[in-house]
């Protein structure tokens, strides 16, 4: 039985675990070999080991995504072991604590903006020549309902989730007639320990950024996003391009 994705090669950014982790096991079941890219080693070794004993075709390659060498060399290395790459997922990416804008510091702000703006920038120009050879790819970005809406997070995230979406509307109408589809997923609160792992937390930008969390009626979960993913990388979503993607059960809607 041939998958969705079979014979296809997706890099996914920050897949060690999380998000990233789930899409990466949702692309393996409908045939697509992966590359596991991520900072954290150890949980990229774990991954690549799962995926391999599994039955599925997998590469790990250590990443900073704000380091644009790195991130070349990823491509490249990708390149290398699988013949081509056909799906680029750019997940990786940092919280910003909650600061709101009086309290957000110079170092918090550089991060946000070195991981989850130049980040993608730095894989999506990288990938480009390499799709437009092939006659064609996908990129799916993980932009965040911060990119759709305006105080639902801390000023670095929302303004960084808002220039993700817009250059996920740039590349696919300036790509678009080259095969190469751009689409966002922009999720609300899922079920996964980015939020836990946050310290130093600003308690005004928190109160103000969740003060309509009620509202929401009920967390997403890993699987959610990957279906979404799921969806945008394969074909069954081919005449959808430059869509930034509210998944949030609704909460957006209100």
């Amino acid at each position: 039985m041939t998958g969705k994705l079979d014979q296809k090669t997706a890099i996914i950014t920050g897949s060690g675990g999380g998000i990233g982790k789930e899409i990466a096991f949702s692309y393996a079941r409908e045939g697509a070999k992966i590359v596991i890219a991520d900072f954290a080693e150890e949980a990229m070794n774990t991954t690549v080991q799962e995926l391999r004993e599994a039955g599925f075709e997998a590469l790990g390659v250590k990443v900073n995504v704000a380091d644009k060498q790195e991130v070349e060399a990823m491509v490249d290395k990708a390149a290398e072991a699988f013949g081509r790459v056909d799906i680029l997922v750019n997940n990786a990416g940092v919280g910003d604590n909650m600061k709101a804008a009086a309290n957000v510091e110079d170092v918090t702000w550089d991060k946000v903006m070195d991981i989850n703006l130049n980040g993608v920038m730095y894989t999506i120009r990288k990938i480009l020549p390499h799709f437009q050879e092939n006659g064609g790819g996908v990129i799916v970005n993980m932009a965040s309902i911060t990119g759709l809406t305006g105080g639902r997070g801390g000023l670095a995230y929302t303004t960084v989730k808002h220039a993700v979406v817009g250059m996920t509307k740039n590349v696919a109408s300036h790509y678009g007639p080259e095969n190469i589809r751009c689409n966002a997923i922009a999720p609300a609160q899922v079920q996964t320990g980015f939020s836990a792992s946050m310290d130093n937390v600003d308690s005004f930008g928190m109160e103000a950024a969740t003060r309509g969390v009620n509202l929401m009626p009920k967390a997403g979960t890993v699987e959610d996003i990957a279906n979404i993913a799921l969806f945008f990388a394969s074909e069954d979503s081919a005449y959808i391009n430059g869509v930034a993607l509210a998944a949030d059960a609704g909460w957006s809607a209100y």
